[in-house]
């Protein structure tokens, strides 16, 4: 029976808090109950008041990252009736919530993102949600028809991936920033003039 109570509600939430921490610095396999007891100033007897097993508050830590995503995600599509020059700015809105909230808890993002073995799960259902959100805003007109959502997407994520771990987990570049240069990459490139665009086997000039 867990403990009931604010007293009861602060311990769990300390444990989650240490696991957490515990997990992203050691891994799963190396982390132990003891240490996170430990740390949290509590007994051992007393972590199976609230969590069955170590498995069992690993297994919350990556549920709790992968549902705070996906309902960011799905919050995160562009309605209809927006002007063409208000999109990358709606757009940068967009990415730098979503980097926020991947560098806010930098334990629960290095265990969901990196560290499970759902998080190759979590990265492709992520994919497919953005996915689906791009075909509904190219479907309104904001971007190219003939663009394939699902190779922009997959790409998308892997973009964020890697800045996430190499630039926004070690303090190196904040939220904002690291949209901002997501966003005009995707939307403008990196040429200072455009050459025309890559058609099938085809180059297609301007």
């Amino acid at each position: 029976m867990r403990k009931k109570g604010a007293n009861g509600q602060e311990s769990r939430a300390k444990l989650l808090m240490i696991a957490a921490n515990e997990f992203a610095r050691s891994g799963y396999h190396h982390t132990k109950i003891s240490t996170i007891v430990s740390r949290a100033g509590l007994t051992q007897p007393s972590f199976y008041l609230y969590f069955e097993s170590k498995e069992a508050i690993f297994r919350e830590l990556v549920g709790n990252f992968r549902s705070g995503l996906k309902e960011l995600i799905e919050g995160s599509r562009l309605e209809g009736g927006i002007r063409e020059d208000d999109v990358p700015d709606r757009l940068l809105t967009v990415l730098t919530s979503l980097f926020e909230y991947l560098g806010k808890d930098p334990d629960s993002t290095q265990i969901g993102f990196y560290i499970s073995e759902e998080s190759a799960a979590i990265k492709s259902e992520m994919a497919a949600m953005i996915a689906n959100n791009l075909r509904a805003e190219q479907q309104e007109g904001y971007f190219r028809a003939e663009a394939d959502m699902a190779v922009i997407s997959e790409s998308l994520v892997g973009v964020i991936e890697r800045l996430t771990l190499q630039e926004l987990l070690n303090g190196k570049r904040p939220s904002g920033d690291l949209a901002r240069h997501v966003v005009n990459l995707f939307m403008h490139g990196i040429c200072e003039h455009p050459y025309g665009r890559v058609s099938g086997d085809k180059f297609q000039g301007v």
